[in-house]
Parts: C-alpha cells; sequence; structure tokens
C-alpha cells in the first residue's frame, strides 16, 4: 500500500510543478537584467522582497530598513548611491538595474512610504555621474 501511494505521489510530482511555475517572461527579456521600467513595478520586483510591499522593513534573519517616512531619502544621493552600490546586507543592484529604472524607483521610494520628497528628482544622468 505504501509503495502505491508513493508511485501515485511521484508520478503527480510533473502537474503540480507545472501548476505553481511562475511565467517571469514579462519581466525579463535577458535574465540578467530587468525590464520593469516604472518605479512602483521595479520596487514590486526588487526592493519589496526585504523592504516588504508597505515600505515598513523587516527583522529576522537580517535588518531590512524601514523606507516609511525615513529622513535619510532627502537626500537624492543617498538611495542612489546604495542601490548602485550596496551596503552591508543591501546588494549592489547597479549590474541589473540602469540608470533610468534606478532613477525611476529612488523617484517612487522618496514620494510614497509617508515620504513626500518629491524635490530634486533623481534623473538617470545624475545616476550615471555616480557610478
Amino acid at each position: 500500500m505504501l509503495f502505491t501511494s508513493m508511485t501515485v505521489l511521484l508520478l503527480s510530482m510533473p502537474a503540480i510543478a507545472q501548476e505553481v511555475a511562475i511565467d517571469t517572461s514579462n519581466w525579463f527579456d535577458d535574465p540578467s537584467t530587468l525590464t520593469q521600467i516604472d518605479g512602483a513595478s521595479i520596487y514590486a520586483s526588487v526592493c519589496a522582497g526585504c523592504h516588504m510591499s508597505n515600505g515598513q522593513g523587516a527583522q529576522g534573519a537580517g535588518k531590512y530598513p524601514a523606507l516609511t517616512n525615513n529622513p535619510n531619502l532627502m537626500a537624492t544621493a543617498y538611495p542612489i548611491s546604495l542601490i548602485i552600490h550596496g551596503h552591508k546586507a543591501m546588494p549592489s543592484l547597479g549590474g541589473l538595474l540602469d540608470d533610468e529604472q534606478i532613477s525611476t524607483v529612488v523617484n517612487f521610494i522618496r514620494a510614497n512610504f509617508g515620504n513626500h520628497y518629491t524635490d530634486n528628482q533623481a534623473s538617470a544622468e545624475l545616476v550615471k555621474s555616480m557610478r
């Protein structure tokens, strides 16, 4: 009986794996770069995994700072530098995101999550100068 149950389970596994597969074809043309261009989509696909969907941050296996009401975001160059170069547990994303993507996600986090830093917008040119 155990053999029969295990056989049924093993035979059904490929079907289960196919049902839970996530289609990312609209996210990546090249698996080494991200194709989203708007700040909200970039945040949702790259940043929210650590900083959480509402920017509240998290603590557990590591400490992921909150982006909500974060005075460090007042200076446009600060999040640009962190995204390009990384810092401590924050990985460098400069190879994954291009200048325009970095500027749009920086502008998104600076204007959302209780942040109202809409002055001194990030631009692709500024990001390029900081690489």
